[in-house]
């Protein structure tokens, strides 16, 4: 009588990994340009961003989203200038409340790629090793959207999560109370009293 052996395929044990690696670059693939195969002169390109996208490039800050990004590829010989346009909205995290809100954008952003030996990055200008000749704009044009956030994304007033708030004002009274019950150190103490005189 023969033994049978249980096999186990790689594809079992990984599928899940390989399926959500597939779906991101799947989604991130036409974010990919062929700069040699661009003719000289204007070339448009037109993106939607969703949530699939943020997903795709792990944004930290951003969940979801609705943005439009035109990009305007101006090629002269081996030297190419991008021009970002973003517009839309992006769901954030509250600052206060840490709710989702959602969060207009604009901006707009002007690079340089060209031609070169290997793949390299400055600041406003991309090389492009010419032996691949394609350029990943996904990260470039998530970088446009990041740039485009307000520092501070706060809620409109009355609009905050109004438990949060208020255990976020039970904390800070808390933290305050201590804070003061807290002696002062003697080298601020005499600092004090230089400022008073």
């Amino acid at each position: 009588m023969r033994k049978r052996r249980k096999k186990i395929g790689f594809s079992f044990v990984f599928s899940p990994f390989i399926r959500n690696f597939a779906a991101r670059m799947s989604t991130l693939e036409p974010f990919k340009i062929d700069l040699k195969g661009l003719d000289d002169g204007l070339t448009k390109f037109a993106f939607s961003l969703d949530r699939a996208f943020f997903e795709a490039v792990e944004a930290q800050d951003v969940s979801d989203g609705d943005v439009q990004v035109a990009l305007d590829v101006q090629r002269t010989g081996s030297v190419f200038t991008l021009d970002f346009h973003v517009e839309g909205t992006v769901v954030v995290a509250c600052d206060l409340c840490l709710d989702d809100m959602e969060l207009p954008i604009a901006g707009d952003y002007r690079l340089s790629a060209k031609f070169g030996e290997e793949n390299a990055e400055d600041d406003d200008l991309i090389t492009v090793a010419e032996s691949e000749g394609i350029l990943d704009t996904a990260w470039l044009v998530y970088e446009q959207v990041a740039l485009a956030i307000p520092i501070k994304h706060v809620h409109a007033p009355g609009k905050c999560n109004v438990a949060m708030t208020r255990k976020f004002e039970e904390l800070s009274a808390a933290r305050s109370s201590d804070e003061g019950e807290t002696a002062m150190d003697p080298r601020w103490s005499a600092l004090l009293n230089l400022k008073k005189e």
